[in-house]
């Protein structure tokens, strides 16, 4: 008897059934025809003109504004992440003065949309004639810039593009910076680190890693804001190949070749990013293991234990 009671059947002993759901396959069924139909739209659309598509994919004119875009991306994200790390600094620091000054720079540029900042920066002249350097309240001028030969449509969509990154940076920074251990910085101080020291060597290196796959798709959004340059008649991507159909009214093809482009690039760098967070995941756990039998974390383990 008790050998039948050993070996009777248990319910964690069951598995699990999957039960068809009807409104998943009529669903699916639903998609599925409607992406047929948009393919044979795609496909068999004589007016999408293909043969056209595929004669400007590689068009010097549209090489060009792809160039300008991966430029305006690079150099966006490469000021916005330089700023937003001085602003996270300055939003955690004992000083009110920073704390405020910082926090007035996100609210503004968080605030106020990219392409509204790219028009004003390129009419500062209406406001500054000159931009110049010497002493405030009346004192002689050291040096001074004409502004309309300063802001260019190129350096107007930069401040615009790495500005508006800069607010978004600093609060993904600030958010990294928090979520690193305590008890490192601790352990840190112990060993006679300073506070400049410890936030360059432990605490920023950490969050940085934190915080790369949201930068990682923060960099994605700031190539398709690049597009907003086009105001500016910058000759981005999207306005090389607004160019190209004014001139041969080839509309829908040239806005297909800047819509691939734009696909191919995003897909690049959404690969990337998925490359450097399984690096980054594999890296964090191998380095859980070896922080674990770091000097500085046994000096900290031993503190705690001794209180």
């Amino acid at each position: 008897m008790s050998d039948q009671l050993r070996h009777r059947p248990s319910i964690h002993d069951l598995k699990p059934i999957a039960v068809p759901k009807i409104g998943h396959w009529i669903g699916g069924a639903i998609l599925a025809v409607f992406a047929v139909i948009f393919l044979q739209v795609l496909v068999t659309n004589k007016n999408m003109r293909w043969d056209v598509v595929a004669e400007y994919m590689l068009n010097p004119a549209i090489l060009s504004g792809l160039g300008m875009t991966l430029l305006l991306t690079f150099l966006a994200m490469v000021l916005g992440l330089a700023i937003g790390v001085l602003l996270a600094i300055m939003r955690l620091s004992g000083s009110y003065v920073f704390q405020w000054v910082s926090w007035g720079w996100i609210w503004f540029f968080r605030g106020v949309p990219p392409l509204v900042q790219m028009i004003f920066w390129y009419n500062l002249a209406l406001l500054l004639p000159e931009v110049s350097v010497g002493i405030p309240f009346g004192g002689p001028k050291l040096f001074a810039w004409n502004t309309n030969e300063l802001i260019t449509p190129f350096s107007a969509a930069i401040m615009g593009l790495a500005f508006t990154e800069s607010a978004y940076a600093a609060e993904m920074i600030r958010a990294g910076i928090q979520a690193v251990n305590a008890g490192q910085t601790e352990a840190a101080a112990t060993l006679g680190m300073t506070r400049g020291q410890t936030l360059r060597r432990i605490v920023l290196p950490q969050a940085l890693r934190i915080v790369i796959p949201p930068i990682g798709n923060d960099t994605i959004s700031m190539l398709k804001f690049t597009s907003l340059v086009s105001v500016l008649a910058l000759p981005d991507l999207l306005y090389s190949a607004q160019m190209v159909y004014a001139r041969t009214y080839q509309t829908v093809p040239l806005l297909l070749v800047a819509t691939i482009w734009y696909l191919v690039l995003t897909t690049v760098l959404t690969v990337a990013e998925h490359a450097v967070e399984q690096r980054l995941k594999s890296e964090r756990g191998a380095g859980s293991k070896k922080a674990r039998g770091s000097f500085a974390f046994r000096l900290f383990a031993r503190q705690q234990e001794a209180l």
